[in-house]
C-alpha cells in the first residue's frame, strides 16, 4: 500500500528588492520568496522515481519562515496517509486540512495556515495529474462535472449558488468543448503584463519596457500607483503616449486608500483611460469597493489577490462590489477553493482575470484559467492572465508566452517543480545566492 512518507519544506527567497522589481506603494523593496513544500510516496512515479507533489505559499520576503513553519504544523494530518485514498477524494483532504479543529482556531480560512493549507492542496493536486499523466488544467477539465462540484466546500456558500446550480452550469459548459480545446492549443490564453510598471522604475525605464512589451504582442498592461499623485498622473500620460488609445493599461494601488482617496485618485488618471483600478482600498472591505465602483464608473474596478476565502469573494459578487475578480492560485486554500471560486464568479458573469507574476505564480495560475475556460465559464471575453519576466528559469516546466498568450501546459502536474539547483542556491539565508548579496538579509 502506497503512502504519503514526508512533508518536506524549504525557504526559498530571490533578492529582487536589489533592482526594485516587484516595488509598489504598498511594498517598496519586496524579495520574491516561496515557502515551498514537497510531499514525497512510496509510490513509482512516471519517470522512475518516487512520485512526489510541489506546491509553496508566495511571500514577499520577512515572513516567509513563519509560513514554513505553517506548513509543517500540518504534518501530522499529511503524512501517514494511504496515497490511493488521498488522491480519490482530493475534496475531502482539502476539508481535512482547513477543518482541523485546532489550525482552524488560527484562521479560520484566513491568513499563514490557510496559506499553508492551500500550498499542500497544490501538492496534492500536482500529485494527482502527475500520477495521470496530464497537465492540471487538462486533469481538472476531464473530471466530470459531479466530480468538480465534490470538490467544493459548500459550507458559507449555498445562499449564493447550490451545488445543483453549479452542476448545472458544467453541464451546460461541456457543449463546444473540444471546439475550445482546440483553440486554446492553437493559440493559447490571452496575458497582460505588469513588467512596464513597477513603481521603483524611472520614467525612461517604464516607456522603453511598455513599447516593449506591446511590441511583444500585449494588448494590456498595467503600472503601480498609490504613492504620489503627481508622479501617477505623470507616468500614466507617458505609459499613454508610448502605447496609443488601443492598448489598455490598467492600474494598481496595492489597497494603498481609504475609499474617498480612491475614488478621488482613480478620477484624476481617469484622462488616460486606465481600464480597472486594482486594490483600492482594504481586501476585507466590500462595501468600501461597492463604493469605488459607484464612484469611478466607466473605469472598472479589480481585486482578489489578498482576499482571504470565498466567503468574502461570494460578498464582493453578491455586493456587486467588482468588475473584475483576480483570483490567487496560492492564496485561499488551494486548488479547491478557487474552483469554488471560479463556479461563483461564472454564476455572477464576472470575469476572472487572475494575479500572478510573483514566485511561480504564472506556473500554476495558467491551468485554473484554462480549466475555467474549458469547463467553467467557457469564455475568455475580457480575460487575461498575469504575467511578469520574473524567475521563470527557477520551474522546471516554466511558462511559454507567445505573442501576448500563454501556451498551454503539456508537461504532467501543476508546473509548481522547482529546480533542485535552485532550490540549493535561494535556500534563506545560507544559500549561494545569499552569501553573494548579504546587504539584502535583514
Amino acid at each position: 500500500m502506497a503512502g504519503i512518507t514526508a512533508l518536506e519544506t524549504h525557504d526559498i527567497r530571490f533578492p529582487t528588492s536589489i533592482e526594485l522589481d516587484g516595488s509598489d506603494a504598498m511594498n517598496p523593496d519586496p524579495d520574491y520568496s516561496a515557502a515551498y513544500v514537497v510531499l514525497r510516496t512510496d509510490a513509482p512515479g512516471p519517470d522512475g522515481n518516487p512520485l512526489a507533489g510541489h506546491g509553496f505559499v508566495f511571500t514577499i520576503g520577512r515572513g516567509n519562515e513563519v509560513c514554513v513553519a505553517a506548513l509543517r504544523a500540518h504534518e501530522h494530518l499529511v503524512v501517514g496517509r494511504d496515497l490511493d485514498a488521498t488522491l480519490a477524494d482530493l475534496g475531502g483532504f482539502a476539508r481535512d486540512l482547513t477543518g482541523d479543529s485546532q489550525l482552524r482556531w488560527l484562521g479560520p480560512e484566513k491568513g499563514a495556515i490557510h496559506m499553508a493549507a492551500a500550498a499542500i492542496i497544490n501538492a496534492a493536486f500536482d500529485l494527482a495529474s502527475t500520477a495521470a499523466g496530464k497537465p492540471l488544467w487538462r486533469y481538472l477539465a476531464d473530471l466530470t462535472p459531479r466530480e468538480i462540484v465534490d470538490l467544493v466546500d459548500w459550507r458559507y456558500l449555498t445562499d449564493a449558488l447550490t451545488p445543483d446550480q453549479a452542476l448545472d452550469l458544467l453541464t451546460k459548459a461541456r457543449e463546444g468543448r473540444s471546439e475550445r480545446e482546440a483553440e486554446l492549443h492553437a493559440h493559447g490564453y490571452p496575458a497582460y503584463t505588469t513588467a512596464p510598471g513597477w513603481l521603483g522604475y524611472s520614467d525612461d525605464k517604464l516607456v522603453r519596457l511598455t513599447r516593449e512589451a506591446v511590441a511583444d504582442g500585449f494588448t494590456q498592461i498595467k503600472l503601480k500607483v498609490g504613492a504620489n499623485l503627481g508622479d501617477d498622473v505623470r507616468r500614466m500620460r507617458l505609459a499613454r503616449e508610448a502605447v496609443g488609445p488601443d492598448i489598455r493599461i490598467a492600474v494598481d494601488a496595492n489597497q494603498r486608500w481609504d475609499v474617498d482617496a480612491a475614488i478621488a485618485w482613480t478620477r484624476e488618471l481617469a484622462p488616460y483611460q486606465p481600464w480597472w483600478i486594482e486594490e483600492p482600498t482594504s481586501p476585507d472591505d466590500v462595501l468600501g469597493h461597492a463604493a469605488v465602483r459607484a464612484g469611478v464608473a466607466p473605469i472598472k474596478v479589480a481585486t482578489g489577490e489578498h482576499v482571504q476565502n470565498r466567503v468574502v469573494f461570494k460578498q464582493l459578487l453578491q455586493a456587486g462590489a467588482i468588475d473584475i475578480l483576480q483570483l490567487d492560485a496560492c492564496r485561499v486554500g488551494g486548488v479547491t477553493e478557487n474552483v469554488a471560486i471560479l463556479l461563483l464568479a461564472a454564476h455572477f458573469g464576472i470575469p476572472v482575470c487572475p494575479h500572478a507574476g510573483g514566485v511561480g505564480l504564472c506556473e500554476v495560475v495558467q491551468h485554473l484559467s484554462m480549466f475555467d475556460y474549458l469547463a467553467v465559464s467557457a469564455d475568455k471575453q475580457d480575460r487575461v492572465i498575469e504575467y511578469v519576466d520574473h524567475l521563470h528559469e527557477h520551474f522546471v516546466d516554466p511558462v511559454r508566452i507567445r505573442d501576448g498568450y500563454y501556451l498551454a501546459p503539456s508537461i504532467p502536474g501543476f508546473s509548481a517543480r522547482m529546480r533542485p539547483d535552485s532550490l540549493a542556491a535561494y535556500a534563506f539565508p545560507d544559500g549561494a545566492a545569499w552569501s553573494r548579496h548579504a546587504e539584502v538579509v535583514r
